[in-house]
């Protein structure tokens, strides 16, 4: 399956290099953030019950829960505006994941066309990122770039972007990466850009940012963007095609075309380690 078309927007481990298959640690807030919303698709009718009852009764964790039930509509029927009324009282409350989601709501409010309220959006996110929330502080960088919060600031974005992307969250990097591919509020440079796609590549494959980072770096080794390095560039296309379709690997064996055998050999050994020390998140 041909996918690089035109661009859109344990001890073993000890042995192997470490700055190829040594993840990238992700902010263990956004892992219990994810292990949550797992959790909650499931709840039965006397969990459902019980953390309405404890939500009722002001526990703040608890109406987050509610609140992201609600805005499922899995097990209940979707309401939103009974979700954002239990994550408005979460956030009243100072607990933060809450803080981060009411932020957001103000910026879905802006990119779906309704009346944007800047500055509770600004406020929200503001609070939730000094207190290291990763996914506020990378929304707060998305949003300053993009003028979400009501003016384009690129020296706040950047702030905030690599706030997040030090603490290692995939989307905060991957927006690096195009801002320094696009030269967007920075300096063009294809090798900054790279620097960060990789990062962001370097975590659990099916984590938001993850994928769209190696398939950028693949783009960027079939357009000559970067140092020629058929391993690399062989590496990256195969790495995405087994993402996509594991029965076809046809922008690997374009690559393959102009390689020596044991450069094949060097690429897919590669890859296979990559793939084998990037799987899934646990569940």
């Amino acid at each position: 399956m041909k996918i690089l078309g035109p661009l859109l927007a344990a001890p073993a481990i000890a042995l192997l290099s470490l700055s190829l298959f040594a993840q990238e640690h992700v902010p263990d807030s956004y892992l219990q953030e994810l292990a949550t919303i797992d959790r909650l698709q499931y709840l039965t009718p006397t969990e459902l019950a019980d953390l309405t009852s404890r939500a009722q009764s002001g526990g703040a964790e608890a109406q987050y829960q509610l609140a992201l039930v609600y805005g499922a509509g899995r097990i209940v029927p979707r309401d939103e505006v009974t979700s954002q009324r239990w994550m408005m009282k979460s956030a009243e409350q100072g607990y933060v994941p809450a803080e981060t989601m009411i932020g957001c709501s103000y910026l879905n409010n802006h990119t779906a066309g309704a009346v944007p309220n800047y500055a509770e959006g600004e406020k929200w996110l503001l609070s939730a990122a000094m207190h290291g929330d990763a996914e506020a502080q990378f929304w707060l960088g998305l949003g300053y770039d993009r003028g979400y919060l009501g003016r384009t600031d690129y020296q706040e974005s950047l702030r905030w972007l690599r706030k997040s992307a030090a603490r290692g969250l995939p989307d905060a990097q991957y927006a690096l990466g195009w801002m320094y591919a696009d030269g967007h509020g920075v300096p063009k440079s294809d090798e900054h850009a790279a620097y960060w796609f990789r990062r962001a590549a370097d975590h659990y494959s099916d984590i938001s940012g993850v994928f769209e980072s190696k398939v950028q770096l693949a783009y960027m080794y079939r357009d000559g963007r970067l140092k020629e390095n058929k391993v690399e560039a062989y590496k990256w296309s195969a790495i995405v095609g087994a993402a996509v379709d594991t029965t076809s690997n046809e922008d690997a064996n374009e690559v393959s075309d102009s390689m020596t055998q044991a450069q094949i050999a060097e690429a897919q050994h590669e890859v296979d380690e990559w793939i084998a020390y990037h799987p899934p998140r646990p569940r």
